[in-house]
């Protein structure tokens, strides 16, 4: 009766998603004719090998450059990072500027120290943030900020990880299944979180959170902004559409996937409780179904894991259908396997007292 009940509530849990995902796309605002200035800022250590594909990606938006002022923030880069950008945008129309990142501003570190004094500088009422390793759709500028408005503090885009490898294809099939989700719950209207690498924040709504360098240091500086504007009563919209869809560098090594979705838990765990009981139901099904194969057999398991793919495939071909991408439905087998061997190596890192490392920096 327990197994039923936890299956049941699991397959209910991606039904429901893909039947919220799967609907109709809302016709998107039309941005007037009156173009506001913006500022992108980016944040770049030690990205000399990434930095030129951002850049070429930014000098593409279909937007007139002289209302774009480009900032990015050399943080203490041991590699040509700042060269290679300032290259990339020789003879770009519009405004860009490296700042060499040297000290820290008030409670800021990192990441969010770079953004904090990017945002100083800034001269716009519009600040768009990405990371040397996205590359935007030329779309980006007018499709974020066709969702601005009155009492809207952030509008986020979304993600897809390319690449050639098997590897590289695996985690953009979990990171875009993963993103379907946050934006199920969103559109449920309990939004969660932003995603520092696509997203707008209005100059008044960063100004009212008194900046980065006002904020409890968090290195899932996003979420501890997204907190932080919600908080003051601005509004958000989260859009997974096409028109916003930017592309990712994968993660080259497991050790590098390993601490980077151990710097995502952390705000996982600041989630609200129900929001953490459903991602343990989602999460827990490896360990639940091993010990339906004791008690059932394993003939009961693994028809209940095959119904399980095929309900992830369902899941997927939404999620990939609705920002135009063709669904990788021939890496659903494997991706049976890379997602319990994520799931049980995530699990022994966060229980072991273990530091982990992002940008050429150790947190715990």
């Amino acid at each position: 009766m327990l197994f039923s009940l936890y299956f049941i509530g699991w397959f209910a849990l991606l039904a429901v998603s893909a039947w919220v995902l799967g609907r109709r796309l809302a016709v998107a605002p039309v941005l007037g004719a009156a173009r506001p200035r913006v500022s992108i800022l980016i944040a770049a250590r030690d990205e000399e090998a990434a930095i030129a594909c951002c850049l070429e990606a930014i000098r593409n938006l279909d937007y007139p450059p002289e209302l774009v002022e480009v900032l990015l923030g050399n943080d203490g880069s041991t590699d040509a990072t700042a060269a290679v950008a300032e290259a990339a945008m020789q003879g770009y129309a519009g405004t860009f500027r490296v700042l060499d990142i040297r000290e820290n501003l008030g409670l800021a570190r990192g990441k969010a120290n770079v953004l904090a004094q990017l945002a100083r500088v800034a001269t716009s009422d519009y600040f768009f943030i990405t990371d040397a390793d996205i590359a935007v759709p030329a779309s980006w500028l007018r499709g974020l900020l066709a969702w601005t408005g009155p009492g809207v503090g952030i509008v986020t885009g979304l993600t897809l990880v390319t690449g050639p490898r098997l590897f590289h294809r695996l985690q953009g099939l979990d990171w875009l299944l993963s993103l379907g989700l946050v934006q199920v719950v969103t559109d449920l209207g309990q939004p969660v979180t932003a995603m520092g690498n696509n997203m707008l924040i209005s100059r008044e709504a960063y100004e009212a959170t008194g900046g980065y360098e006002a904020l409890p240091f968090s290195v899932i500086e996003d979420f501890e902004l997204f907190k932080a504007v919600r908080a003051r009563g601005f509004g958000y919209r989260n859009l997974f559409r096409p028109e916003v869809l930017a592309e990712s560098l994968p993660i080259y090594t497991w050790r590098g996937l390993l601490h980077q979705r151990r710097r995502w838990m952390l705000g996982v765990e600041q989630l609200p409780g129900w929001l953490q009981a459903c991602l343990a139901l989602y999460g827990s099904f490896y360990l639940v179904l091993a010990a339906l194969a004791v008690v059932a057999g394993p003939g009961t398991a693994l028809a209940v894991w095959a119904a399980k793919a095929a309900m992830q495939g369902v899941l997927a071909t939404v999620c990939f259908r609705r920002v135009g991408r063709r669904p990788p439905l021939e890496l659903l087998p494997l991706f049976e396997f890379y997602t319990l061997a994520l799931t049980v190596s995530l699990v022994l890192f966060r229980l072991l007292p273990l530091r982990f490392e992002w940008k050429g920096r150790s947190y715990r």
